[in-house]
């Protein structure tokens, strides 16, 4: 398991505005990711030190953000007023995931702006949906296209999480190399509350 990237959803209108904020704040661009035709979603990707990465993403006005897991989750988190949809690993094989949650992952692609295919499975998004301090996963299958290469100046240092840190140790089966990286806080809502990153100009948290 290894940290792959934040997630922060918004609604389509609010997309240039929410990315230029973003990227202005930590003081790197964000790269124009596409359309996932398959959640019916698009992004922009910001890629960190490390090999992870920001995502800010919103749903389209298609058929599949009504009927994918993933387009209704970005939905409601954008009309729940927008922010940290939530956090994501990376796994070689997400087989033994889709064993413990009793289901298939979903398949998942986009075309990139140079033409080239991005393809990955995903799993767990249905989980965040009930429990929002969870991760969900994901087995990368162009890992050579992986949104976080080459890597950034930008690094994140810690996702402030607010939820049950026993159901999520379980979750992550005492991983420490993932567990560094969460900062436990106490909110009103579980979830990811901020994040912080460390930038060429010092420490930024974005909430």
């Amino acid at each position: 398991m290894r940290l792959d990237h934040v997630s922060y959803a918004c609604h389509s209108g609010e997309l240039a505005e929410v990315v230029q904020r973003i990227g202005s704040d930590l003081g790197s661009p964000f790269v124009d990711g596409g359309i996932h035709p398959s959640f019916g979603t698009r992004n922009f990707t910001l890629p960190l030190a490390g090999g992870c990465y920001v995502e800010v993403v919103a749903a389209l006005d298609h058929p599949a953000a009504d009927k994918a897991p993933f387009g209704r989750a970005v939905r409601r988190r954008a009309d729940e007023g927008g922010g940290w949809l939530g956090w994501v690993i990376a796994v070689d094989d997400i087989a033994p995931v889709e064993q413990r949650l009793g289901r298939a992952a979903a398949a998942g692609h986009r075309i990139r702006p140079d033409g080239r295919e991005l393809c990955w499975k995903q799993i767990g998004i249905l989980d965040v949906m009930d429990h929002a301090d969870l991760p969900f996963f994901v087995e990368w299958e162009s890992i050579d296209l992986h949104p976080g290469n080459p890597g950034g100046a930008v690094e994140l240092t810690g996702i402030e999480l607010s939820g049950d840190q026993e159901r999520l140790s379980t979750v992550l089966a005492g991983d420490g190399e993932v567990s560094r990286h969460i900062v436990w806080v106490e909110d009103d809502e579980p979830g990811i509350v901020a994040c912080r990153f460390n930038t060429p100009r010092g420490i930024v948290r974005i909430d």
